[in-house]
């Protein structure tokens, strides 16, 4: 099957990107005039834009409709009201992850969904059969190529939108659904880099227009379009999770570090409640834990991670070059044992490189700022 293309794939080319694939997807990696380097120190210092227009969307519609995701995700809905945002994972019965994503409350009866873009089509089909077995009239609706999502990330943020007439100032994980030239666009105060910003819900077919807006709105705060490759080093600096790396089915939000995003005060049993519970009683086998280098090394997904006498205690599950550090930076998968303040060895090509257990995040981040 070819690959996806963005609704902005015009504008990467015009812009001089290169292409890589991502979850059926073929979406910019990086941009020519100062790639990943540069793209990740815009966001850290003033703005960048990244075009995540291949995460899924959903939308579940109905009398009841909270408390239905309520049973089927892992966070509690109840917890926040309407135009407020939560990040949720949905689980199989044995606890594993299938996707992780963020709901966002519309009312009490409509809920919108961002899962990953490989993982959207399990995570409506998901709800679906779960609506079909309580014989609701829960509506699952596939929205996944009805709308872009463009991220707007940095300290200039609120700039950049508010030259543009759209909302800022709102909480942290809080958004506003306006009405512009009778389009409805949601903006919410999201992202996953870990500076102040914002993610733009928009019509598809406005997509290239609003793409050229936050652009030209930029251009006096240094904007930059940038790629995946910055929005990787950015979440890992912030030790946020992928899936398919540090969560995935076979690994649990309990190993994960991520059992902040299980509502275990939930009275009602969600999908692999019971599991989750289990697990977390009798504590994980593995935890997920960050690494820094001491030199020079440079760890890649796969990599073996040593104790001290040199058995393998887990394996990198994601890990890059900190342009912030200049270091080496990693998350990986270890026996349980393994606390912050250990030392321990990972297997770069044919050397073991010493890195440190520290504390995620490995720099500070800026998304809570006001």
């Amino acid at each position: 099957m070819s690959e996806l293309q963005s609704v902005l794939h015009d504008r990467h080319v015009a812009a001089g990107a290169k292409f890589a694939s991502f979850g059926g997807w073929q979406m910019p990696l990086e941009y020519a005039g100062g790639g990943v380097l540069a793209e990740h120190q815009a966001v850290r210092t003033s703005v960048g834009v990244f075009d995540v227009s291949h995460l899924g969307k959903a939308r579940i519609i109905g009398v009841g409709a909270r408390d239905f995701v309520n049973r089927c995700l892992t966070n509690d809905l109840g917890k926040i009201q309407p135009g407020k945002a939560q990040y949720t994972m949905l689980c199989t019965e044995q606890g594993g992850v299938v996707d992780d994503m963020i709901a966002y409350l519309i009312s009490d009866d409509e809920v919108f969904l961002i899962p990953n873009a490989a993982n959207n089509d399990a995570v409506v089909q998901a709800l679906t059969d779960a609506a079909t077995a309580e014989g609701n009239d829960i509506e699952v609706r596939n929205e996944h190529r009805d709308h872009a999502v463009i991220a707007v990330q940095g300290s200039k943020s609120d700039e950049v939108l508010s030259s543009m007439g759209l909302p800022t100032g709102m909480d942290y994980m809080a958004f506003s659904v306006i009405d512009r030239d009778g389009q409805t666009y949601t903006v919410c105060r999201t992202g996953y880099t870990g500076e102040k910003g914002y993610e733009l819900v928009v019509p598809a077919e406005l997509a290239g227009g609003v793409w050229d807006d936050v652009m030209a709105a930029g251009s006096g705060y240094d904007i930059r379009p940038c790629g995946l490759g910055a929005r990787d080093t950015l979440r890992t600096e912030m030790g946020y999770a992928l899936h398919g790396h540090e969560i995935s089915t076979e690994i649990d939000p309990v190993a994960a570090g991520s059992g902040w995003a299980v509502g275990w005060k939930k009275t009602a049993p969600f999908i692999g409640s019971a599991s989750l519970r289990a697990i977390k009683e009798s504590g994980p086998q593995r935890r997920s834990r960050a690494l820094l280098a001491h030199r020079r090394g440079i760890p890649r997904p796969g990599m073996s991670v040593l104790d001290a006498a040199g058995k393998t205690i887990g394996e990198v599950t994601s890990g890059t070059f900190s342009p912030t550090l200049k270091k080496g930076i990693a998350l990986a998968l270890v026996d349980a044992s393994t606390a912050v303040g250990d030392e321990v060895g990972v297997q770069v090509r044919n050397r073991v490189e010493t890195f440190d257990v520290v504390k995620a995040p490995f720099v500070a981040p800026g998304v809570r700022e006001d």
